[in-house]
């Protein structure tokens, strides 16, 4: 169920929860405020005419004709009927009745209403056309009863105060109704609407519309879950972009020794190629088949490597002795370019604990990318340094050096800066990746610095055994 139907059906029942607690309970506690209210406001009136006719009539003359005055105006100002009631239980004043002499009698009403504070349904049919409220207090003359005071009132008021308090409620209850749906709809905005964005920025971005743009204002976890949606949308876009590129270097990398071989090797079959000349150009077929080969190989090590295969046997040696015997395998291709290795070591020995297979491939392929770049005449220099419990291993070259806009680049799977396709037609472009990509493996840094015309340095670090 959507949430939206959630929040609707949630303001429904509370609606309807509060409806039922005010019509069934608040109602009852409505109705008994109200009869209690009128039964207070009776009891009051009784009891202070009831003090008032002792001290200020009883005792002196024309005690009637005032107090029926008196009594009518009470009336006139709060609607209640009072008797004053002699103790044979003749009616001697009547509000309702004004100057004239009252002829209601003990035999007119139960008597028993006067001995009781408060009667209730008290049914008079001489003088009331409905069952009435009654409040009664004797009052006290001498030490002994001398009369009662009765305020009469429809027992038909207690349900119209009862009305009164539950239209305040009603009232109340629509405010609290508007407050809710307030509440409903500040939820609704700030919980579904965010959910709905982040939907549709999902849905268009499971169709590649990775330019969505997702619009959430608040700043809280909907916030913080909507960045987190736009990183990795971004990280996505970049892996597509990436992939793409991936795919284009491969396709270029492949088609032109593909070419070059297919040409060659039909134009050797067809005889387009004096056969005096066919060894030149086997050779060059053998040189682009090598370059396929080095290419399939650096695929699939990085294959290998994404797929979590890059498995790493750590052990202890000396990486000194490592870097001697790389720079004994290109003592060759050095003399061939008049560049000299120089080795600098900061002891004669130094162990470290990695794989030793993976680092020396790294260091070959530092090695072989310093010479490529390297100019005639010019040396290279192969050393291990100690800091603290790390061996810093650095190859460092004196040659064309790396553009400044390429050096954040240089570890990018097939990235080759201009110079590097002008003088090296055989590289793939791999060789730096897979060396990020096994220092990486082992937790540790490699770095690079270069100035254009001036060379280039690489170096990494091992932890010292």
């Amino acid at each position: 169920m959507r949430i939206t139907y959630k929040l609707g059906l949630s303001y429904l029942f509370a609606i309807a929860a509060l409806f039922a607690l005010v019509n069934i309970w608040g109602r009852d506690i409505c109705r008994n405020k109200a009869q209690q209210n009128v039964k207070n406001q009776m009891q009051t009136m009784v009891s202070k005419l009831s003090d008032t006719t002792v001290s200020n009539y009883y005792e002196g003359a024309g005690l009637i004709t005032k107090l029926r005055d008196e009594l009518t105006h009470m009336e006139a100002v709060t609607g209640i009927r009072i008797w004053m009631v002699n103790t044979d239980y003749s009616v001697i004043a009547d509000s309702g009745i004004g100057l004239n002499d009252s002829d209601i009698t003990a035999a007119d009403y139960d008597t028993r209403i006067l001995e009781q504070n408060i009667s209730e349904n008290v049914i008079i049919s001489k003088v009331f056309d409905e069952p009435m409220l009654v409040s009664s207090e004797p009052f006290v003359f001498n030490y002994k009863v001398s009369g009662y005071v009765c305020a009469f009132t429809p027992m038909s008021r207690m349900n119209q105060e009862a009305s009164g308090y539950i239209e305040m409620l009603n009232i109340g209850m629509l405010i609290i109704f508007a407050v809710l749906l307030v509440i409903f709809l500040s939820i609704y905005y700030y919980t579904v609407v965010p959910i709905k964005n982040i939907k549709n920025a999902a849905s268009e971005y499971a169709k590649g519309n990775y330019d969505y743009e997702m619009k959430i204002n608040s700043r809280d976890e909907y916030k913080e879950l909507s960045d987190t949606i736009s990183y990795m949308v971004s990280e996505l876009k970049s892996n597509e972009e990436k992939q793409r590129k991936f795919i284009a270097n491969i396709s270029h990398d492949f088609r032109s020794p593909l070419t070059s071989i297919k040409g060659y090797a039909e134009a050797l079959k067809d005889g387009t190629i004096p056969y005096e000349n066919k060894d030149k150009y086997l050779d060059i077929i053998g040189f682009e088949s090598e370059r396929l080969h080095k290419l399939t190989s650096s695929l699939l090590q990085l294959s290998s490597i994404d797929s979590g295969g890059l498995s790493l046997d750590i052990k202890s040696f000396d990486i000194t002795k490592v870097i001697r015997t790389i720079a004994d395998a290109f003592e060759g291709t050095c003399r061939n370019k008049k560049i000299t290795l120089k080795l600098q070591f900061d002891e004669p020995k130094i162990y470290v604990d990695a794989d030793q297979a993976r680092i020396e491939q790294v260091i070959y392929n530092l090695t072989d990318n310093a010479i490529k770049f390297s100019n005639k005449d010019s040396e290279i220099i192969m050393g291990v340094a100690v800091k603290g419990v790390k061996a810093v291993v650095r190859v460092k070259d004196f040659g064309i050096g790396i553009p400044k806009e390429s050096i954040n680049r240089v570890f990018e799977r097939f990235y080759k800066s201009d110079p590097s396709r002008g003088k090296d037609k055989k590289g793939t472009g791999l060789g730096l990746s897979i060396a990020k990509e096994i220092i990486t493996a082992h937790d540790e840094e490699i770095r690079v610095i270069s100035n254009e015309g001036a060379g280039t340095e690489f170096s990494f670090t091992l932890p010292i055994s």
